[in-house]
């Protein structure tokens, strides 16, 4: 038997189960959030959720039916000192962080370029960008002590293009892309993979009004080979393979999940 046939053998289903995990999910209790939690929760992990909005206990309702543990911590990721609460705060409730996925984000638009502000931008860099920069130097000493780790950051289909009207998301989004593949470059020697996951358009509160609107809905429709918006559950089978040991030797790279769209 060759040696290259042995370690094939040593694959197992349980690769993408993640009993025993926890996982800290900013913006995790709505949206692709709520998936991305949802989803953990089905392969076996606890969840520490962050929003800076009010917690409705949908999400509570759905992670705990998963038979695990979820907390949910209302604050705002860009103020001072509240990444490091939040690392504390999962390591005092549930003892370990095994997961980091910053998710959380937001889009600030303004049609006329000229008047889009440096408020504005300032916003989205904070949110976008610093945030998850904090969060993920926080984790990383806890995941170098123990050597192992998985950090996934929300990037996005504008991590590659331009985009009208909001200079600052496609910024942001570039930066991100580019975090990851530097923090890749200096974890993955202590078995920390850092990655990150593009969603396309999908079919959420934040793009009703696109759905909504016959002419741009069909714009967006003919730009995507899949002729269909994105689900959240299309999200929720990527987000586990990268959380798992299924993807141990993937590192520093964005998957898309867009139906397509970038090859059009």
């Amino acid at each position: 038997m060759s040696f290259e046939y042995s370690k094939m053998t040593d694959f197992t289903m349980d690769f993408f189960r993640l009993n025993g995990k926890v996982a800290i999910i900013t913006g995790g209790n709505s949206g692709l959030g709520q998936g991305y939690a949802l989803a953990l929760a089905k392969a076996g992990a606890d969840i520490f959720a962050v929003s800076m909005g009010e917690d409705d206990d949908q999400t509570r309702k759905l992670v705990e039916a998963e038979g695990v543990r979820y907390h949910l911590m209302i604050g705002d990721i860009t103020e001072e000192g509240v990444c490091k609460q939040i690392v504390e705060d999962c390591l005092r409730l549930f003892g370990r962080i095994d997961i980091l996925i910053n998710n959380a984000g937001i889009s600030l638009n303004e049609k006329d370029v000229t008047r889009f502000t440096r408020l504005q931008w300032d916003k989205m860099v904070s949110v976008n960008l610093t945030a998850p920069f904090e969060l993920a130097h926080e984790v990383a000493k806890i995941m170098i002590e123990q050597k192992s780790g998985k950090i996934i950051n929300s990037c996005s289909l504008f991590s590659y293009l331009g985009g009208q009207w909001s200079p600052a998301y496609a910024s942001t989004k570039h930066g991100l892309a580019g975090f990851t593949k530097a923090y890749c470059d200096e974890l993955a020697q202590y078995n920390i993979q850092v990655n990150g996951i593009a969603p396309g358009y999908f079919a959420t509160d934040v793009t009703k009004e696109t759905r909504a609107n016959m002419e741009s809905n069909q714009r967006v429709l003919d730009h995507i080979p899949a002729n269909r918006w994105g689900n959240i559950v299309d999200l929720m089978g990527t987000i586990v393979f990268l959380s798992s040991d299924a993807s141990n030797y993937v590192n520093g790279t964005l998957i898309n999940v867009d139906g397509g769209f970038l090859v059009r």
